[in-house]
């Protein structure tokens, strides 16, 4: 694919811009009627494969967490996440963007996820409410350098 076509893809395709691959496994958790629909599907169009919900019993390549400030303790839920994924994994941790309901700030995201051993590696706005910060795992931040 020439370098065109990749810029056109991460405009059309949501998912594009977070580094999905073919083949990935994606665990969903925190599913509501507010999340970004159009990045579901392009990360499901991308992988070649549904998202697959809390329910699923392996391990997957990549948490896609939606989460909102009334939903608990961030640090919880990114511990939780982390015993979902394959060492070297990453999380996409979904939060609301600023002045939208269950919106998290920033510096909450960043010690909850330097105490549950993540590393924040990126930052996008995935959608029009949502904002996604990608935290690996120290072997994933390793293995991306």
């Amino acid at each position: 694919m020439s370098a065109t076509a990749d810029h056109a893809e991460e405009r059309t395709n949501p998912a594009a811009r977070l580094g999905f691959e073919p083949g990935q496994v994606v665990q969903e958790i925190g599913y509501d009627d507010d999340v970004e629909l159009e990045l579901r599907e392009g990360i499901e169009a991308t992988t070649g494969q549904e998202l697959v919900d809390e329910e699923y019993d392996d391990v997957a390549d990549v948490v896609l967490l939606w989460f909102r400030d009334e939903d608990g303790d961030l640090t919880d839920a990114l511990v939780d996440a982390i015993g979902l994924i394959e060492d070297g994994g990453m999380v996409w941790l979904m939060t609301p963007k600023t002045g939208r309901d269950g919106y998290v700030e920033p510096s909450d995201i960043n010690e909850a996820a330097t105490t549950a051993g993540l590393a924040q590696t990126k930052s996008i706005s995935a959608g029009k409410d949502w904002t996604g910060s990608r935290l690996a795992t120290p072997k994933g931040a390793k293995a991306k350098r």
